[in-house]
């Protein structure tokens, strides 16, 4: 499905823009491995996240978003750490 950027909405351009992100991370095969994961958080989410500089946090994180424990992460499982850090994050963002 092809879609116009200039009719999009802002939640429409930041969904767009994640799926953009899983991508460039983890091109064709479309599933991130460890040091795919941790390159993302730690250039792309360095505002909201604390870099993962230890292997213990990574493996520990790592296992909580690999819901089929294949060692991967897809875009499914992705998105759940997309939510986590955004609901974690809500409160600082919101419009009183």
């Amino acid at each position: 499905m092809a879609v116009c950027k200039e009719r999009m909405s802002d939640l429409e351009s930041g969904m767009a823009t994640i799926i953009k992100v899983f991508h460039k991370y983890s091109g064709h095969k479309c599933i991130l491995k460890k040091a795919e994961l941790k390159a993302l958080i730690n250039n792309e989410m360095n505002h909201f996240v604390k870099k993962i500089k230890e292997n213990d946090t990574l493996d520990a994180l790592f296992t909580d978003l690999d819901q089929n424990g294949d060692q991967e992460i897809d875009f499914k499982e992705f998105i759940a750490l997309i939510a986590m850090v955004t609901s974690a994050c809500h409160d600082h963002f919101r419009v009183t």
